[in-house]
């Protein structure tokens, strides 16, 4: 719990917020989860337990949706360990979508090389069109000399256009998808492109017990 609510329900809040979403659906495997976010007013689906990349679980998602007739251009994904997700951030993430060629997105922070030592933390090196060209669990990029570097930390706020949110789930996962756990590394290693935004808010996700504490006392201090 984070106050008077669990974690989910912060995340369901926060998305519901922004103005940009015409629908806001919670992906579960978890009956309890359902039954929550229906006490908030709120929809869930229920999803396999067998899923090992969120992406997967959101693409089931918008399938069930599809045959109720409900189809969306665009689907973006809040992953329910950020409790702290700024409303704002659904149209930072929306943004590069001006540009009909841009089939995925996804937010990034900038951090400092104490947090990048972290294995919970997803570090993203860029090319020179903001483009992803790999995301890691160790500090990336290397040290070669004095040279300065700079870390950036990947959000779990992901935007698919909807036909690439399908792909995503009928391509097979990756050697290094699988050896970082993490998913956008199955759209790089077939070729597809992942443009990052530097997001303006500062969020913490929840991988930890500390990380718990600390959004407690940072939303406490909000």
């Amino acid at each position: 719990m984070i106050g008077d609510r669990t974690m989910i329900e912060h995340v369901f809040e926060r998305t519901c917020a922004s103005p940009h979403l015409a629908k806001t659906i919670v992906a579960t495997c978890d009956q309890q989860i359902v039954d929550v976010i229906a006490a908030r007013g709120g929809e869930g689906i229920i999803t396999s337990n067998g899923h090992e990349r969120a992406s997967d679980r959101c693409e089931e998602a918008t399938a069930v949706l599809a045959t109720r007739g409900e189809t969306f251009d665009v689907v973006v994904m809040v992953q329910g360990d950020e409790p702290m997700t700024d409303p704002h951030q659904i149209e930072e993430v929306l943004q590069p979508f001006a540009d009909p060629k841009v089939q995925v997105s996804n937010l990034y922070l900038d951090i400092d090389e104490q947090q990048a030592q972290g294995r919970d933390v997803v570090k993203v090196v860029m090319d020179q069109q903001s483009n992803a060209m790999y995301f890691s669990r160790s500090p990336i990029p290397g040290a070669m000399g004095d040279h300065p570097r700079q870390f950036c930390k990947q959000l779990g706020l992901i935007a698919f256009r909807m036909g690439a949110l399908s792909q995503f789930a009928r391509l097979a996962p990756t050697p290094h998808e699988k050896a970082e756990s993490v998913d956008m590394l199955r759209f790089l290693e077939h070729g597809v492109p992942v443009r990052m935004v530097r997001s303006r808010h500062t969020t913490v996700a929840v991988d930890t017990p500390a990380d718990l504490e600390r959004v407690r006392t940072l939303m406490q201090a909000r």
